[in-house]
């Protein structure tokens, strides 16, 4: 074969060369130049790894803002670099290591998942560990290869109590919750508010974690000579919420050890001074060694001490509902407020008898004798024979009953206002004269918050307007104190419901403190006061639960008013003790007296020795 024959095959093997040259020269090309931005960028994010430095989280004050309720303690972190260790070297650290964290072997090991195994970034093996501890690590790191601290501090509530349904407490992020929220800056080191003020405002109290910046080699091990920057943290905002400790205090001892919740707002505006539900719990203890079990206590406790009455339970109203009776009739007209019905002690219908709570019945009544003395055969009357399911419903949610009143804390319930339609459509049954006559006198299937019911107040005091309920005053400047954001009132609902009419319908609520049912029971001389009583079915024979729906001073500007709530739960002994709560309530309020002082110019010295004997 002569060398002619071998041109072709040099000339297509150069081709195939110089195709290959070009192509090569234009993919780097495309690296060094077209995209060199790109994959210096992905260079550098391989190269640097980032050490979180946790924000401090903002603090919470009263509105007195005189002592802060919820502050934050230094406390420490202790984590440990997966990949800077072998197996057994690993194994023997975690060892040694849960006799010093005093945690056990199994839940450490649990931390460091397969995943994380060959890891060079540090993960959490317990948070609130102590100075002495981490001294004691530091001291012996040569004992401890791979682990390494950071502060982590931890929340500690200054004024444990009922204020903790308001506050809530912060725990470590669960899983679900980093799904949700890891596109927010949260990472699975995380701590995030669990319920109350915590919860609502986390965004706001969290603050943005600062960062170490350091350079790394091929393995995520750190180059002593490489670039290493600082991001400072950005602390959480400071709160400052409408409650008032004071306040909040005396309403908490009023209502004592019994199940039940009082509410305290500022009508004019929805500000809450107090907001108590019991039992209640310490959060201070889910920062100790004894958390898992106090947490595990709590949880299978059967009154339910995580849950937030005034907001998160519903209660039939019982006689407190005649509040809306009473508004309904005088602006419908359906039957005349001097016109008289006469209570024999029972009604008859059909092959059901209703009984009034005053067996001998109480003779002829108009109307605001029959709010006076709440007269359950009056209004079986009113409802069933002039008023009509449709118009009460349609005043209860006037009022606000069966929707949220919004207020700023989470978990909040809506309760329910029953129709016939709804009756038919859960209970596959009509609506019967009976079910007219149990709502009437606020039993049946209705069922309102407290919360609600304090708003029901609220509007007849501010003669057809509800604000929002809401216990954040103002957000503050961590470092200058300055104000960020004031709250300011803000309108939930303007019923149709006329200015006369619930001068009327307060007028009528004062009569029950001075000529009626709370007679004998609200004493205060330091403010008048108007409200109305309840006492609701529960199926029991010696125990109901009890209501006092108030405000005062009556007569006076909402502006000066306050509204009063207090619900106690059948599940206690009776004692008629919300109307006792409430009396206690307004006297420490506007006496400005502490709970003992106000017992004794109540001349109720004796809860003071019962007190004492418990």
């Amino acid at each position: 074969m002569n060398s002619q024959s071998y041109k072709p095959r040099i000339i297509v093997l150069l081709f195939i060369v110089i195709v290959l040259m070009i192509l090569y020269t234009s993919y780097l090309f495309n690296l060094q130049v077209l995209n060199m931005l790109k994959y210096q960028n992905r260079a550098r994010d391989v190269s640097m790894r980032l050490i979180p430095i946790p924000a401090q989280r903002g603090e919470i004050y009263d509105r007195n803002m005189d002592i802060p309720l919820v502050i934050n303690v230094d406390s420490f972190a202790v984590n440990i670099i997966p990949g800077e260790l072998d197996n057994n070297t690993l194994e023997s650290t975690l060892d040694k290591l849960s006799d010093v964290l005093r945690v056990e072997y199994g839940e450490l090991r649990k931390r460091i998942p397969s995943s994380y195994r060959k890891l060079y970034q540090p993960v959490e093996l317990k948070s609130n560990v102590d100075l002495r501890t981490i001294t004691y690590i530091a001291e012996h790191k040569n004992e401890f290869p791979g682990i390494t601290w950071n502060s982590k501090p931890i929340r500690n509530y200054t004024c444990p109590g009922s204020i903790t349904h308001v506050l809530g407490y912060v725990g470590n992020i669960t899983v679900e919750e980093y799904q949700v929220l890891y596109n927010k800056g949260y990472t699975m080191n995380s701590q995030i508010g669990k319920s109350g003020v915590e919860k609502e405002y986390d965004s706001l109290l969290r603050g943005k974690d600062g960062k170490i910046i350091r350079t790394v080699d091929v393995k995520g091990r750190k180059i002593e000579s490489g670039k290493m920057d600082d991001i400072p943290p950005t602390n959480g905002k400071t709160l400052v919420l409408t409650i008032d400790r004071h306040v909040q205090k005396l309403a908490e001892e009023a209502l004592g050890e019994r199940m039940g919740s009082v509410v305290v707002l500022k009508p004019a505006t929805g500000e809450i001074l107090a907001l108590v539900s019991y039992p209640w719990f310490d959060p201070n203890v889910f920062y100790t060694e004894e958390a898992k079990d106090y947490y595990r206590k709590l949880a299978l406790d059967p009154r339910h001490p995580f849950l937030n009455r005034t907001i998160q339970s519903a209660y039939a109203p019982a006689s407190t509902f005649k509040i809306i009776m009473t508004t309904a009739d005088i602006e419908e007209k359906d039957f005349p407020v001097d016109k008289t019905i006469t209570c024999n002690g029972y009604i008859r219908l059909g092959d059901r008898i209703f009984k009034c709570h005053k067996k001998e019945g109480h003779g002829s009544l108009i109307l605001h004798e029959a709010l006076e003395q709440s007269c359950d055969v009056y209004f079986y009357t009113l409802g069933l024979e002039y008023l009509g399911i449709d118009t009460i419903s349609d005043y209860a949610r006037r009022f606000g009953y069966g929707n949220y009143t919004e207020i700023d804390l989470p978990g909040e319930i809506r309760g329910l206002v029953p129709t016939p339609s709804w009756k038919e459509e859960v209970y596959n049954s009509k609506w019967v004269g009976g079910d007219t006559v149990n709502t009437s006198i606020g039993q049946g299937y209705l069922n309102v918050t407290p919360i609600q019911m304090a708003d029901m107040v609220a509007l007849t005091v501010n003669k057809g307007v509800v604000y929002k309920p809401h216990v954040l005053k103002a957000v503050l400047d961590p470092v200058t104190g300055k104000i960020i954001q004031e709250i300011k009132p803000e309108v939930l609902i303007t019923p149709s419901i006329s200015r006369k009419t619930l001068d009327t319908v307060q007028e009528y609520m004062r009569g029950v403190v001075t000529d009626g049912t709370a007679k004998v029971v609200i004493t205060t001389k330091a403010v008048e006061v108007a409200g109305k009583t309840g006492t609701g079915e529960v199926g029991l024979e010696d125990r109901w639960n009890a209501w006092f729906a108030a405000n005062g001073p009556y007569g006076a500007p909402p502006e000066d008013q306050v509204v009063v709530l207090t619900m106690v739960e059948a599940t206690n002994k009776w004692e008629w003790w919300a109307v006792r709560a409430a009396n206690i309530i307004f006297q420490g309020l506007f006496a400005g007296e502490t709970y003992d002082e106000a017992i004794d110019s109540l001349h109720w010295g004796w809860l003071r020795n019962k007190r004492e004997v418990q």
